[in-house]
């Protein structure tokens, strides 16, 4: 399949045919173009220094809610309350957070600033979520996302004490069973998130969950 490039139309193509995961480049990133790029199955991923790219990759990472493992230390964590959580209290600083936060094998951040700019902005038309992890009255660790329907489209999460950014997403996902929501998207696996039960599922059964779920 041909690498498509987006214009000024709000559509993107078909992500079942998407060949090494990406759908398409170019485009923007308004509210409405991010809203129909999740419900497609579909999300922005890019440096500084390249055009918009817009991704489907084959497989894809969840985590269905009720199949959460926490593990007998992270239990340990709760019982002790090491940790307290908020929602939505301070997004812009939990995504600014992520986008400066270090990783390996990563020189630089994808959260460019007009990435952060436009999840602000689905964040203030109550789409985009933040969790805050607090200790001693500061935010130690967070994560964000958007809920479309059942679906909780997870985009990143950031740490500065050790597993402030795994007690954040157990606690998250225990709210997330309390409100409905019956999918996670993790996008690409990664040892943190597998370690907590999520798992690779082929494209095609994701985009048909999706159908259902959003």
């Amino acid at each position: 399949m041909p690498i498509y490039r987006l214009t000024n139309e709000l559509i993107f193509p078909d992500a079942e045919e998407a060949e090494n995961g990406i759908v398409a480049i170019g485009g923007d990133l308004s509210t409405d173009r991010l809203i129909l790029a999740y419900k497609s199955g579909i999300f922005p991923w890019f440096s500084a220094d390249e055009p918009i790219i817009w991704w489907c990759p084959d497989p894809r990472f969840v985590l269905i809610p009720n199949e959460l493992k926490v593990s007998k230390s992270m239990k340990q964590l709760f019982q002790r309350k090491t940790f307290e959580v908020s929602m939505n209290q301070n997004f812009e600083h939990i995504i600014h957070q992520c986008s400066i936060s270090v990783r390996d094998g990563q020189d630089d951040t994808w959260i460019v600033g007009e990435m952060e700019e436009a999840y602000i902005n689905l964040h203030k038309n109550g789409i985009a979520h933040s969790v805050e992890v607090w200790q001693n009255g500061e935010i130690v660790g967070g994560l964000y996302g958007l809920i479309i329907g059942k679906v909780f489209f997870g985009e990143s999460m950031f740490f500065t004490v050790s597993n402030a950014s795994k007690y954040g997403f157990i606690w998250l996902v225990n709210h997330l069973i309390d409100i409905g929501i019956e999918l996670i998207d993790c996008q690409v696996e990664t040892e943190h998130l597998a370690s907590l039960g999520a798992k690779s599922i082929p494209r095609n059964d994701f985009l048909e969950l999706l159908r259902e779920l959003v």
